[in-house]
Parts: C-alpha cells; structure tokens; sequence
C-alpha cells in the first residue's frame, strides 16, 4: 500500500503538489498507512474470531433455550442504532486526527529542512513551541475521539450485562413456570456471558474501524487524484530543438484571477542560443515550466518542432530536455549517484568525462572518496559552486536537445564561471539552448535575446541590437547592472 500511495504522488502533476506540503503526504504515507496496518493485521483477524464466537454461540443458545435467546436479541437492535450514531462521530473525529498529526508532520520536516535558517535567526524556541501547540492539538482531538469510542464501549458492556441481569430475570420466570430447567438455565446464562464477551469486543473493533475508515478517506482522495501523465516511457522520441509559443495565456491553477503570460508568442530555431530577460516577476520562470509540461497550456499552443507538446508521449518528450537550475538540489547519496541521475545505466567512464566538462573533476579527485563521496542531505556538505558543477555534469550527461539554463553559474567564482562557461558553450553546441540571465554580462554571445515583461514579449533582438535602443526595457536593465556594479 506505501508502494502503491508513493506511486501515485510520484506521477501527480506539480498543481497538485502547490495546494500541499510535504510534511503533510509523508504523514499519508507513514501514520495513515501505519494505521491500516494494524487494522489489517489485528483488527480483522479479531472481528472474525468475535463473530464467530458470536454466531456459534448464538446457534447453540437458540436449540438450548429458544425463548430465552430471542428475548435477549431484543437489546441487537439498539447496539446497532448507537453503533451508527457513534460510528459517524468516531470517523469524523479520527480523520480530524489524522490531519492534525499530518499538519504536526508538517512542522518536524519544515524545520528539519531549513535547519540552517532556524539556527541563524536562534528560533528554535520558537519551533519547539509551535511543534507542541500543533501536538496540544493533536492530543486534543485524539481526547475527544476517545470519549465517544469510551462512551460507545462503556454503553455496549453495560446494555450486555443489564441483558444478562434480565436474562437471569426471564430465566428464573420460566423455571418456576416449568418451561425450563435450572441446569439449562445456568448453561445458558455461561454462554451468554461468552457471547457478551463477544459483543463488547465487537464495539471496540467497531470503533477502530471507523478510525481506519478515516485513515483510508484521506488515501483514497490522493489515490483519485488524476495522474500527470501515463505512467510508461512510450516510444522513443528524439527533438531537433526548434520550439514556438503560438498566442499562449496562461495562469497558476493556485492563482486562476491573475493571468502571468498573455498572449505570448515566438519562435526559438533548433540549435538557437536564446536568452529570457526580464524583472523578478515577468513570467521568465513560467515559460520554462510550461516548455516542461509541468503545467497544461489554457489558450494558446507550445510547439516542438512542429506538433503541439502535448501530443508526445509526457516521459519521452520530457527526455529531450536538460535543466542546470540555480537553486540546486542533490540527493542525499554520492556525487557518482547525483551525476549519474542524469542517465542511470551511464558508464563510470561517461560519468568521469562529464565531470571534466563541467570541471567538476578537479574537486571530485581532491576529495579522499573521489566519486564515492557523500554529498549530504541535499547536498549540504558542497559548497554552492561544487553543486552548481555536478548538475551541469547532470546535464552533460543526459545528453538533451533542448538545454534549460537558470543562471547555472551564478553560484561559482571568477575562475570557475569562466572555466564553466567554456563548458556550457561547448555543451550548447548543436543544441537549443534557453537561458534564464539575471547578470546581463552572461549573455552577450547568444545569438538572440527575448525580454519579457509583464507576461509578453516587450523586445526581442542580438544584445548590439538592444542596446542600441534608447530607452529600450533591456538598455536600461544594462544601465543599471552597470550602474550598480
């Protein structure tokens, strides 16, 4: 079941992943999942040892003493009615639960993640404070959960045992009336005593029933969701690279009243050098998600080479592109495992080569480890050049048709930046290459450069050609980088 829950959030689309937390799916995963498991290991195989013993025990009663036994089963339907009544509460509030340990969840990974952040600004008071109020919560409604399943239960044991006492009652009736004997009597009032054991078990088994049945609401809703795509590779596809945004609008499904691209449209040559230009905010950073699909278009169309993107199979067409973003994050193994991601079955020797294009080799083999190094939890144990080169290795060795670069050197110095920059040129060749600028400097050799502004192309031209507009969107970008340099 974990297995089938993390396939599922595997292939859901990033929509899905901006309305939740992290925290919040690992708590699906683990605490929900967890309390399916015990329903399934202990709770059914208990229900069924129950009811048996309640079946078996209620057919022996009736051939013992039929008219004892169906004035005893007159007190069935009213545990059934409070079972119902007392059911719908306890689901409800153990979902509640659920949630609240999942928003607990959230609190332990968010902070763990950003320990470095907690520490700086000396919070970790704070955290702990915020962790026990969410706990406080949980314990709370934990609390209330368990006064009704107590409440249920207690009703259960004691409407049983007052049907005993009336058992008794109607027996000692029916024995001065000759219509039973004293032995079958006392055997009857033993296996109603089990059979009372039976029921009182059964309503507590109800009640972690119903827990379950909470538990298993809210994996139901992500196993519903709708994937992103088929969940297979499909046939092979292999792009030139030419890419062309026809009249394309678009807003985040999160934010639908505010529309980021608006009527965009241009064409990017196979094996054209093109740079995104533009302030914080433009829409520069939605056009590389939109070209990765991670979003479907709502008006409008993105081409490659020629078909609509959405034609190609998801993983096939998403295999043609490579990404150096500059927020890097690495997994928590070896820089060998990190590089290798880019193409799993790749050979240590095409790792090594794509390590000395990137220039990532020098510091790999001054490392006692080499390869075998441990990068930390997300790579906490590099410094951010030494990050930024392994997924520029990434890159080199998936091979890609289309290059997304998000100012891949922004985190190295002087020496490195020059040094990878001659990597990404020879990289870039014969291939479409988009990058992401922020230093206008970077820029200068690629063959056009397209600013956006407000979700629009508001110029588009050679960098001698921008900068000899006066008052034009880009001059005055460069005026002010050299201005502030």
């Amino acid at each position: 079941m974990r297995h089938s829950i993390y396939q599922k959030i595997v292939w859901l689309p990033l929509s899905f992943f901006d309305s939740r937390r992290v925290g919040e799916l690992m708590s699906r995963i683990t605490a929900d999942v967890s309390t399916l498991q015990d329903t399934f290991t202990v709770t059914l195989a208990e229900l069924l040892r129950q009811s048996l013993t309640l079946i078996i025990g209620i057919t022996v009663i009736f051939f013992l003493a039929p008219q004892l036994t169906a004035f005893m089963l007159l007190t069935f339907p009213v545990l059934v009615i409070l079972a119902l009544f007392f059911g719908k509460f306890i689901r409800k509030l153990s979902r509640k639960t659920q949630d609240k340990l999942a928003e607990a969840n959230v609190i332990v990974e968010e902070s763990l993640q950003s320990i470095h952040v907690v520490k700086a600004f000396t919070n970790e008071l704070f955290e702990l404070a915020r962790f026990k109020k969410s706990l406080n919560e949980v314990v709370a409604v934990a609390i209330h959960a368990a006064r009704y399943r107590g409440l249920f239960v207690s009703f259960v044991i004691l409407a049983l045992f007052g049907g005993i006492v009336a058992v008794g009652w109607y027996g000692a009736y029916l024995v001065q009336s000759n219509a039973l004997s004293v032995g079958e009597l006392f055997s009857f009032i033993i296996y109603t005593s089990f059979i009372g054991g039976s029921i009182a078990g059964l309503g507590d088994i109800y009640t972690q029933l119903q827990r379950s049945i909470g538990a298993s609401e809210r994996l139901l809703e992500i196993l519903e969701q709708h994937d992103e795509a088929e969940p297979t590779v499909g046939e092979p596809v292999r792009l030139s690279g030419e890419l062309t945004f026809d009249y394309v609008h678009f807003s985040y499904p999160g934010r639908p009243d505010v529309e980021v691209l608006k009527d965009l449209s241009f064409t990017i040559r196979a094996g054209e050098k093109v740079a995104l230009v533009g302030q914080s905010g433009s829409g520069k950073s939605t056009i590389i998600n939109l070209i990765q699909r991670f979003y479907p278009v709502e008006q409008g169309a993105i081409l490659a080479d020629g078909r609509s993107i959405s034609s190609y199979p998801l993983t096939a067409y998403r295999k043609n592109l490579g990404i150096v973003p500059q927020e890097v994050i690495l997994f928590g193994g070896t820089i060998r495992e990190n590089i290798a991601y880019g193409k799993p079955d790749a050979t240590p020797e095409e790792i090594r080569e794509a390590a000395r294009k990137a220039n990532a080799l020098e510091f790999i083999e001054r490392f006692p480890e080499g390869f075998d190094t441990l990068v930390g939890d997300r790579g906490v144990k590099l410094s951010g050049g030494q990050r930024q080169r392994i997924a520029i290795a990434r890159a080199i060795l998936k091979d890609p048709a289309i290059l997304i670069l998000d100012e891949a050197t922004s985190s190295l110095d002087s020496h490195s930046e020059r040094l990878v920059q001659e990597a990404l040129e020879q990289l870039m060749e014969g291939r479409t290459a988009i990058i992401i600028a922020h230093r206008l400097s970077t820029i200068k050799k690629v063959d056009r450069i397209f600013v956006i502004n407000h979700g629009q192309l508001a110029e588009m031209g050679s960098h001698a050609e921008l900068t000899s507009l006066t008052n034009g969107i880009y001059s005055n970008l460069l005026k002010m980088q050299l201005h502030e340099a």
